[in-house]
């Protein structure tokens, strides 16, 4: 069977990662709760995504601390009721615009319980089955070579400091690792949520909203999208056989 490819150019890219659940400080001492999936881990860092807008970077840039915690494929209730609130009490125009709300006690909301901490001051969240407690490492502004996106997302590498998880997931005769035929992760793809069985864990609330409200208008010359068209493929191509890409 021939397999074809099409230039496409889709307004998210989020292929499939880990759904996180991240704990924070407030100004006030209370402890906000987001729901993400701009994550992955080297070693023992961990690199989050965010806009950098958003309360949960912030609080963690003052504070210099933040749980994450990972729900496994049956979280699907609490990871929704999370999906579209925001711990700001003033959210961005874009974020309005996709249908989020001010919450003050996500908590309460996605009715998950706070466990405190060992050593860092946000609580955990007892109901997943993997927490971590960490430090901040450092910050990373994205995008900026795109004059127009600067200051609109950030990384924040963390320091793993502790690892909790439950029991279960423990592999036997071994006291530091983890069975990966125990653990079930809850994946989002495209904005639907994912089990590693087949199929759907569930429905994702996030699914309602149209992919193209998260694509970013590029107003700056200096950082051209990809190209979409067969017009811009070739002009593309002659501009790269020229030196320096001068015509």
């Amino acid at each position: 069977m021939t397999q074809t490819h099409s230039v496409i150019s889709p307004a998210i890219l989020y292929w499939g990662t880990p759904v996180v659940l991240v704990s924070s400080e407030n100004e006030d001492g209370t402890h906000n709760l987001c729901a993400i999936s701009s994550a992955f881990w080297l070693g023992h860092r961990c690199v989050l995504g965010f806009g950098a807008g958003s309360k949960t970077p912030q609080n963690i840039l003052r504070t210099g601390q933040c749980v994450v915690c990972l729900p496994d494929d049956a979280m699907v209730g609490p990871v929704n009721a999370l999906a579209s609130t925001t711990g700001s009490e003033t959210p961005s125009p874009s974020k309005l615009a996709r249908g989020y709300r001010f919450v003050r006690d996500k908590w309460s909301c996605a009715g998950v319980t706070p466990q405190p901490a060992d050593l860092v001051r946000p609580a955990r969240v007892r109901e997943c089955p993997v927490q971590m407690e960490c430090a901040l490492a450092s910050s990373h502004p994205l995008m900026e070579d795109v004059p127009d996106r600067r200051g609109v997302l950030v990384a924040v590498e963390l320091q793993v400091l502790r690892v909790h998880v439950r029991d279960e997931l423990r592999m036997e005769g071994h006291a530091n690792r983890i069975d990966p035929d125990r653990w079930r992760p809850m994946i989002m793809s495209f904005q639907e949520l994912y089990g590693l069985s087949k199929g759907k864990a569930g429905t994702s609330d996030l699914a309602r909203i149209d992919e193209e409200m998260y694509r970013i208008p590029m107003r700056s010359s200096l950082v051209k999208m990809p190209v979409n068209s067969e017009e811009e493929m070739a002009d593309a191509r002659h501009k790269a056989a020229r030196p320096n890409g001068n015509v």
